[in-house]
């Protein structure tokens, strides 16, 4: 026996940035998955209440993992912007000594921190660097 749907789909979210697109697959394909899941339910033998609550736990704990995650990528921007600032004006040197000078600016980009030097060199802020 087919069933169709009474009801028509909602309407598509607005575009995101690819940051919060990311992030919310998981979350909404979840989502996706309960509604399909109850809608096709056999009517004779209904979701037991216990499993239907233990989904709706899993539903929360999803929703709560992605709240988490917007907040360290908030945290973790922080930091950046703080170490940003603690090397501006100073002179570095790249692990391998090959470029050296003096900070003008950093730019915070996808990969982390860019200095740009004072000759307009710009290179990535990474382990092994010097700062001095």
């Amino acid at each position: 026996m087919t069933v169709t749907s009474a009801t028509s789909a909602p309407p598509a979210p607005a575009p995101q940035s690819d940051t919060k697109r990311s992030n919310m697959v998981d979350y909404d394909s979840f989502l996706k998955l309960l509604v399909t899941q109850m809608k096709n339910q056999d009517p004779t033998k209904p979701m037991e209440s216990t499993d239907y609550i233990a989904q709706l736990a899993t539903f929360s704990q999803v929703e709560q993992t992605v709240q988490t995650n917007s907040k360290i990528d908030q945290l973790m921007q922080v930091s950046l912007l703080g170490q940003a600032d603690a090397i501006i004006g100073r002179t570095v040197a790249s692990a391998d000594g090959a470029i050296s000078g003096k900070v003008a600016e950093v730019r915070i980009g996808s990969a982390g921190l860019v200095a740009v030097l004072a000759d307009g060199t710009e290179f990535p802020v990474e382990a092994g660097m010097t700062i001095s």
